[in-house]
């Protein structure tokens, strides 16, 4: 279950003026980190990000809060730590894992305690845990001929891996991002009419995107509740949504039942 719970917006007033800087996703993401740490002091957080915040900052500021996280690390990005890690890969023992998961065959490999320097003169330094998954499926390709798939995803880790907890990690874990890119799609595609929106005033703009962001998560909770999961596998979410419109709107649902409905405490079961 993917629920929409904090935004931050990209303004322009929070750019760099004197250094000829716009504002953008990292000097936001360190925003919004700082809003969820007040918000939610002691509650146990895993960040999925991308590979834009596979960088020393981000990941410091992730150790200061305890937070856990897995960060794609791309082929080109942090090129002493991937030195670092065909360096060593050889020489560690126990550092790999074999297994089939959802038809593909997985090969794991990791080295944990890789030394990362960074900031003026590398003058701050981070330890750092980086795992690559190679995999291969059989599929078919456009002449109907069975042909071998292959693909690399790479992480970087906030805790050591082992034999044990690497399935956890990234099968469950880091590669479950997806599920943050497929909620703005259900945002721009699904009925909250996100992808092209216009207004004259940028409040009115923030207005309709908490609107439509509180709306996803209401539809989010009820989709998954024990009373409502067969009425969304039946109807589809807008056929459910349509459903819920038109019967608030139908005469057998009268203002006066609608209120002592209300006042009944009620609890949300979720599957």
């Amino acid at each position: 279950m993917v629920i929409p719970l904090m935004s931050e917006f990209l303004d322009f007033r929070e750019g760099d003026g004197d250094r000829n800087k716009q504002d953008c996703e990292m000097r936001a993401f360190h925003r919004l980190a700082e809003r969820i740490k007040k918000t939610f002091p002691r509650l146990p957080i895993m960040l999925l990000l991308d590979g834009l915040y596979a960088n020393g900052p981000v990941i410091e500021r992730c150790l200061s809060y305890h937070w856990q996280f897995m960060i794609v690390l791309k082929d080109g990005s942090l090129p002493s730590v991937w030195d670092e890690y065909h360096g060593l890969r050889s020489l560690e023992r126990n550092n790999e894992h074999r297994q089939e998961w959802h038809g593909r065959q997985q090969h794991f490999r990791w080295v944990n305690g890789i030394r990362y320097d960074y900031a003026t003169n590398n003058s701050k330094h981070l330890t750092l845990n980086v795992v690559v998954c190679h995999e291969t499926w059989q599929e078919l390709n456009k002449n109907a001929q069975e042909v071998t798939g292959e693909s690399k995803h790479a992480w970087l880790s906030s805790r050591p891996l082992r034999a044990d907890n690497v399935h956890e990690r990234c099968n469950l874990g880091g590669r479950h991002r997806w599920g943050i890119e497929a909620g703005f799609l259900v945002e721009k595609h699904q009925g909250y009419q996100y992808e092209h929106s216009f207004a004259q005033s940028w409040n009115a703009m923030r207005g309709y995107h908490y609107l439509m962001r509180l709306g996803h998560l209401l539809n989010t909770l009820a989709r998954f509740s024990l009373t409502l999961a067969k009425k969304f596998s039946e109807m589809g979410v807008r056929g459910f949504i349509r459903f819920v419109r038109e019967s608030l709107g139908a005469p057998w649902f009268d203002l006066k039942t609608i209120h002592e409905r209300i006042r009944h405490p009620f609890e949300l079961h979720l599957i």
